[in-house]
């Protein structure tokens, strides 16, 4: 089996065994084609993904407005949506969902910069970032005591969602939740995309499952991605299917910063045992080569 094979396979069994083992939340609430109510909605970091969820948000019927260090007031007007340079103003706009869709790398100096007192409201912070453990301790540290929290991460991107979120997976975990109505209005963005169209596989586990998870899987598709690009592997009249599969993991890697990268193991715990264990498993393979050389 190839090693892209291998590793999807294993990341669907195990979360497979996940649900399981867990009490599946009832979802008809979130899949229901009942109208559901706009809520306003403010992104903090407004960078290709949260441009890629806006448009779906503004078609929904929701109320968006966005801040950002870069200046994307041209790309905002062009949505016809607020875009807000000051984060006093910004958190004073009245929003029900703040949600960050900053980098990994830069959550903690934007938490630490929120005027959290110009909150007009009990507010819902919700987060889209690759790892889970890290933000949740952020925000539950940096937050008012009566703003909720919700954690979740989209398993899919502007490529890979261009067509729709349809059967793509959003895992998320409530952390600390007091409006149901709320939370469930933000979810029924992912489960339901369209009136018209299903949106997301709902898959609700903590955040340190995840995070163990997304060490075998994504951090390990990303390892393997950024070595064949340092080997600056290329196409060849004679490929075989195996050899495109990884070639389309190095091109796909290559499409995301290495601050992603780097992001994905300093802020999670679980990545630095993966690495380790990916440098023995080169080790052993090569190690055998040799001895049979020897023979």
């Amino acid at each position: 089996m190839d090693p892209v094979k291998y590793v999807y396979n294993r990341f669907s069994r195990k979360l497979h065994l996940l649900r399981d083992h867990r009490v599946a939340a009832p979802m008809s609430s979130l899949t229901s084609s009942a109208p559901v109510r706009g809520l306003k909605i403010g992104i903090i970091g407004f960078g290709p993904f949260a441009q890629f969820l806006t448009q779906t948000m503004i078609k929904q019927g929701h109320s968006i407005r966005a801040t950002s260090r870069s200046d994307y007031s041209e790309h905002c007007a062009r949505l016809g949506i607020p875009f807000i340079r000051d984060m006093d103003e910004f958190l004073q706009s009245d929003n029900e969902v703040v949600l960050l869709c900053t980098s990994i790398l830069s959550l903690s100096d934007v938490v630490k910069s929120m005027p959290f007192q110009c909150l007009k409201r009990p507010t819902l912070f919700a987060d889209v970032l690759s790892v889970k453990e890290y933000p949740r301790d952020v925000l539950l540290q940096a937050l008012p005591p009566e703003s909720d929290l919700i954690c979740t991460h989209p398993m899919f991107g502007p490529e890979s969602g261009r067509d729709g979120w349809h059967g793509l997976t959003l895992m998320y975990e409530k952390v600390r939740i007091r409006n149901e109505a709320v939370c469930s209005g933000f979810l029924h963005i992912f489960a339901s995309e369209l009136i018209i169209a299903q949106g997301c596989k709902m898959l609700e586990m903590t955040c340190e499952e995840h995070d163990k998870l997304a060490a075998k899987s994504q951090f390990l598709t990303h390892t393997i991605g950024r070595v064949l690009a340092e080997m600056q592997i290329e196409p060849t009249p004679i490929d075989t299917k195996g050899f495109e599969k990884l070639f389309e993991v190095k091109e796909s890697v290559a499409n995301d910063s290495f601050d992603l990268f780097n992001g994905l193991y300093v802020h999670n715990r679980f990545a630095r045992q993966q690495l380790k264990n990916f440098e023995v498993a080169f080790d052993g393979v090569k190690h055998k080569l040799l001895d049979r050389m020897n023979e």
